[in-house]
């Protein structure tokens, strides 16, 4: 994890036989979700462990267990809502996992919880020299899946040879949290092969092709 967090929090939580105690693992995932409402209701400033445990109807020692910090926490709840969410697509070509990708993108980001908490991250990220760390992290994670795949296109013949993925990475996702974060409705999760298909069009010589 960026800035010092670590995903798994400060608890181990282990019954005897080195198993996760369900409880303990519900406890977590009740206060991983209360945090997340938290921020995306106060804000990263107004965020604390205190008012974190008010919502999850937990003692604040309980949240120390697991977590050093207000930042541990928030860092552990988006990790674990991303693997929680994320798909993971299996077979198919480069672009349809794309298309398949940029649309949850684009579902997750029209209306969620995490949805709400970007603004509160980005305005956080400018004083919280750790958080930005994070921040910066989470997303360079995130995108370079979506850049692996979109080389795997242009190796596989998919896509116009001389795209740069990173960039047509950013180009893509861009759009995406631009609608969310600058515009009054959010990119609809509906045209995400439109999208795809307008930053990565294929060689001139596949069907449809454009000579370059």
């Amino acid at each position: 994890m960026s800035g010092g967090t670590s995903s798994g929090g400060t608890g181990t939580g282990e019954t005897g036989t080195g198993r996760i105690d369900p409880r303990v693992e519900r406890s977590r995932a009740v206060i991983r979700q209360a945090a997340l409402d938290e921020l995306a209701e106060a804000g990263y400033g107004a965020f604390t462990i205190e008012s974190v445990a008010a919502r999850a109807r937990v003692g604040k020692s309980t949240v120390y267990r697991h977590w050093r910090d207000k930042l541990d926490l928030i860092a552990d709840a988006f990790e674990t809502a991303h693997e929680e969410l994320a798909p993971h697509p299996a077979g198919g070509t480069a672009a349809e996992q794309i298309r398949q990708l940029v649309r949850h993108v684009a579902e997750i980001t029209a209306d969620s919880t995490f949805s709400r908490c970007i603004p509160a991250l980005i305005e956080g990220a400018r004083h919280d020299r750790r958080l930005r760390a994070f921040h910066h992290g989470y997303s360079g994670r995130r995108r370079a899946g979506l850049t692996s795949l979109i080389s795997a296109g242009v190796a596989a013949g998919e896509f116009a040879p001389r795209i740069d993925a990173d960039l047509a990475a950013q180009a893509i996702l861009g759009t995406v949290f631009y609608g969310r974060l600058m515009t009054p409705e959010p990119f609809d999760p509906a045209r995400a092969a439109e999208l795809v298909g307008a930053i990565l069009p294929p060689p001139p010589s596949a069907p449809g092709g454009r000579e370059q």
